[in-house]
């Protein structure tokens, strides 16, 4: 059966550089949108530097995907963090909002690289049967990252008012990601012309391709408008102290981290994934439609630790389908996909919503975004029941793995 995910040396290092690279992200996260609140932004703009900053990961996923099959995960995990740790010692110079635009969007195009060659990496490095496992411990140390950013940051903050100061010291958490970046492969999966159109439509001639997409986007829209509206909306919202804020982040990310190994093994168990998707998404989205309507800090400390696991589990199983979707030859291609999908998921719910929650409050753009969220969850459901029905008629080949 092969090494166990957690004895294989390679896997191990580069779960410690995904927490470090997340860690960083999620620190900038908690402060940009505090600094930026404290320079004036509405907030509109405060949604708008999520927003820049995951548009380029989006730009930058599928073209870091080709990069992979082409030099190897380790050369462009190497940029990345490159041009994650200059970016954020660029925002700590900066005096004005206008500047934070464009390091935010040097900074999501360093995670866009991160993420697909992290994911490409933990892919190729363990067995196939130990694919839902692998990601649950990967995804794990993201959401370890995404704890121990924000409290790290949240205590720094109660003790060093200076916010700009603090986005400067949060980058050194970055150093911890060097072993896992010497520890990458390099494997060159492709040689010759980037070739991209059939790669791509090769995921497109898949059954569960399309549903899995839609599922992605779900899941993701609803994630990413309350990631990126949470730091203000705990200043004015719930009136808590942004040490209070940094904590509920932590709380977020210790649920959500928790979730991953269990859920993990539950994905690779379970004989289809799109139910544990659809689920993970529509409780996700009604505790958003909740979360608007609360105040102080116990009660969304509460709906965080109830909630998040579903959504959790649900990016497990999706990341998993998109892996099982991949050849050896366009590994990166698939995970780059996954990545932009993603992003410009995570990009689209604070624009979409974000004028909503501007003219009418959080209350309002969360119940928006959350009907949303349903509606498509709704439509990757009706996708995968017509297929079931056709079979129940009518002998078919297996379905594609991971459906």
């Amino acid at each position: 059966m092969g090494l166990s995910v957690l004895e294989s040396r390679r896997a191990l290092t580069l779960y410690m550089a995904a927490g470090a690279a997340f860690a960083a992200i999620a620190a900038r996260g908690l402060l940009v949108p505090l600094y930026a609140h404290d320079l004036g932004a509405s907030r509109f703009e405060v949604g708008a530097l999520f927003s820049v900053s995951t548009f380029a990961a989006a730009l930058l996923s599928l073209p870091s995907g080709l990069l992979i099959d082409r030099i190897g995960a380790r050369t462009l995990l190497w940029t990345s963090l490159i041009l994650s740790a200059g970016s954020q010692l660029a925002t700590a110079t900066s005096t004005t909002v206008f500047p934070l635009f464009v390091w935010q969007v040097v900074g999501g195009l360093g995670a866009g690289a991160q993420q697909a060659s992290l994911f490409s990496s933990v892919t190729e490095s363990v067995p196939a049967n130990r694919l839902g496992r692998s990601m649950g411990w990967l995804t794990f140390s993201m959401q370890a990252g995404f704890f121990l950013g924000p409290t790290i940051a949240g205590l720094m903050v109660a003790v060093i008012p200076n916010v700009r100061l603090v986005v400067a010291l949060t980058t050194a958490v970055l150093l911890f990601a060097i072993p896992g970046a010497l520890a990458a492969p390099s494997t060159r999966q492709a040689q010759g012309r980037f070739e991209l159109v059939a790669p791509v439509r090769a995921l497109f001639s898949q059954r569960a391709f399309l549903p899995v997409v839609i599922g992605l986007v779900s899941a993701t829209l609803v994630w990413g408008t309350v990631g990126a509206f949470l730091p203000i909306f705990g200043r004015e919202a719930l009136a808590l102290p942004s040490s209070q804020v940094g904590f509920l982040l932590a709380v977020q990310a210790i649920a959500n981290g928790l979730a991953r190994i269990p859920g993990g093994r539950l994905v690779d168990w379970a004989p289809h994934r799109w139910p544990i998707v659809f689920t993970g998404t529509v409780v996700w989205a009604v505790a958003t439609i909740v979360l608007g309507h609360l105040h102080g800090f116990v009660a969304p400390a509460v709906l965080m630790i109830i909630g998040t696991p579903f959504i959790a589990t649900a990016f497990v199983a999706v990341g998993v389908v998109f892996g099982n979707l991949s050849a050896a030859s366009t590994r990166g291609v698939t995970m780059g996909f996954y990545g932009t999908v993603l992003f410009l998921a995570l990009a689209g719910g604070p624009l979409l919503f974000g004028p909503i929650i501007q003219a009418d409050g959080y209350a309002a753009g969360f119940t928006a975004c959350g009907v949303v969220a349903i509606a498509l969850a709704l439509v990757m459901a009706a996708m995968h029941a017509e297929p079931l029905r056709r079979r129940a008629e009518v002998s078919l080949p297996p379905a594609t793995p991971g459906t």
